[in-house]
């Protein structure tokens, strides 16, 4: 078993410093940063030195992940919800056809399929549906959200009526206050 790495020894909030001092940086200046990482674990009395290379790789990462967040947030306000299910749909359809070829290949070739091609296949299908079943979840509350927010300014809308209305004489108080009950938005 490997040794751990030395970030990973370090306490959590010299990791978090590191991770915001790096973003700051602009992922860049790695020795420096190195040296200033350094200079805070031996004020914290602790026997280790992080070396340039894992401070470098920790600051891949760390880019890497914000443009795949990045990447993902543009997808997603450029993707129509609705959209995406619907290609998750047609995706899921091109495996499955795929995975029939597959076998009635193999049933004309030779009789035998790899349990690894067998397993990649059953993986990939798995986290197909899960995938596609997270993006139902998304639409659907994607949906209510719609609805409940049409709901809430419909209802803004008629209490400001009624205001509008006890305001200027047209409907009694005590009307609109019963009004406002019997709809519910109190």
């Amino acid at each position: 078993m490997p040794p751990p790495k030395k970030l990973d020894l370090i306490p959590e909030e010299l990791r978090r410093w590191l991770a915001e001092e790096l973003r700051d940086r602009g992922f860049s200046d790695i020795v420096s940063v190195t040296d200033a990482l350094n200079d805070r674990i031996a004020a914290e009395g602790l026997e280790i030195r992080v070396g340039k290379s894992a401070v470098g790789d920790f600051s891949k990462a760390l880019k890497d992940q914000r443009e795949a967040f990045a990447l993902a947030d543009q997808l997603l306000s450029d993707l129509d919800i609705e959209r995406e299910g619907e290609l998750h749909r047609v995706l899921m359809q091109m495996i499955a056809t795929s995975a029939v070829h597959m076998i009635d290949h193999v049933r004309k070739e030779d009789g035998h399929l790899e349990p690894k091609d067998l397993m990649s296949l059953g993986r990939m299908l798995k986290d197909l549906m899960a995938s596609s079943g997270m993006r139902e979840k998304l639409l659907s509350d994607e949906r209510e959200r719609v609805a409940r927010e049409a709901r809430e300014a419909q209802q803004a809308e008629l209490a400001d009526k009624l205001e509008q209305g006890v305001a200027r004489g047209t409907i009694n108080g005590d009307a609109a206050r019963a009004a406002r009950e019997i709809m519910g938005f109190g």
